[in-house]
């Protein structure tokens, strides 16, 4: 087909035709809120690199909480902060955690709100790095119990799913395995498969106060220049016994999201991280751009790469814009 036989534009020519055409729909039941939780109470403390996402003790979660199931957004993921670090993240499966409580307060107050947890060690370490340190690297194995510990926690403290995003080897198969031997089976398991050691995680990592203290994480999370790499992690993750994949971030790896989507049938979903967040708040606050628009184009991106879940800071502002 060619001009003058096929005019594209005939199916442009209004909002009633665009919409009637569109291939790729947002929706707010397709997006995960992330929660920070802190000890006090009445704590709403606002994130000076994360305008309008604010750190929040537990007894200010119901409010989150229903204002989100108002929304339509029916998924929040929560990460902690805890009172106390040591070398073994002991406060990340103490039965009385932030997020043990957390959880809790979230399934009495809002029963019908998906709780997925964060299981990762760097919140409640005081290295700030995602496992155990032996010598001077985080040792894989013996990281591997503490992982399963800290996802067996959440579950018995009721979370709906558990999400492992530290990229230890073979963490999948350790949770799968500790969940399953402690009847639940049922409980599934959103992997971080493809999680990149990406500069866009600054804004979190002041956030939920998780920066190394010394080195990075580049031994155990992705190099960025890598793509064929994705596909073998996720493969593993889906033996393993996964049942949803994660790439993190977003917006700097479509292409990767695009290739899991093309090789794999499970569900999958991208981070929206931190910084790629920051950044547009940051070109809307200096009237650069139009950040309503930008948001919405941005997550549009995110799903026409093939993402079904979304994990964005801009879950309930584009909520809000969608019921409009």
């Amino acid at each position: 087909m060619v001009f003058p036989e096929y005019r594209p534009r005939r199916l442009r020519k209004n909002e009633s035709f665009r919409s009637l055409v569109r291939e790729t729909h947002l929706n707010a039941s397709q997006l995960i809120y992330p929660l920070f939780v802190m000890p006090g109470k009445n704590i709403r403390e606002k994130i000076a690199s994360m305008p309008g996402i604010f750190r929040l003790s537990i007894d200010q979660l119901a409010r989150e909480a229903k204002e989100c199931q108002t929304l339509g957004v029916n998924a929040v993921i929560l990460f902690g902060l805890p009172e106390k670090k040591d070398a073994m993240a002991s406060g990340a499966h103490a039965k009385n955690g932030i997020i043990q409580k957390a959880i809790k307060e979230l399934k009495n107050k809002a029963p019908d709100l998906m709780v997925v947890t964060d299981v990762c060690l760097c919140e409640y370490t005081d290295h700030g790095h995602c496992g155990c340190i032996i010598g001077s690297d985080v040792d894989n194995d013996a990281t591997l119990e503490i992982l399963a510990k800290t996802a067996l926690s959440h579950a018995q403290a009721g979370a709906d799913m558990v999400a492992p995003s530290d990229m230890m080897d073979g963490r999948v198969a350790e949770i799968r395995g500790i969940l399953d031997e402690n009847n639940f089976e049922t409980l599934p398991i959103m992997s971080y498969a493809v999680k990149y050691a990406s500069s866009f995680y600054g804004p979190f990592r002041e956030a939920a106060d998780c920066s190394p203290q010394f080195g990075d994480r580049r031994s155990y999370q992705m190099d960025p220049a890598n793509s064929r790499e994705a596909m073998r992690e996720a493969m593993l993750d889906v033996e393993e016994g996964a049942d949803i994949l994660m790439v993190k971030p977003a917006v700097a790896y479509l292409d990767i999201i695009s290739k899991l989507k093309e090789e794999f049938d499970l569900p999958i979903a991208a981070y929206h991280v931190s910084g790629e967040y920051a950044m547009i708040k940051a070109a809307a606050e200096k009237g650069w751009i139009d950040g309503e628009k930008v948001m919405r184009e941005t997550l549009l991106s995110i799903r026409r790469a093939g993402a079904d879940i979304i994990i964005t800071y801009f879950a309930k502002d584009m909520a809000k814009l969608l019921r409009e």
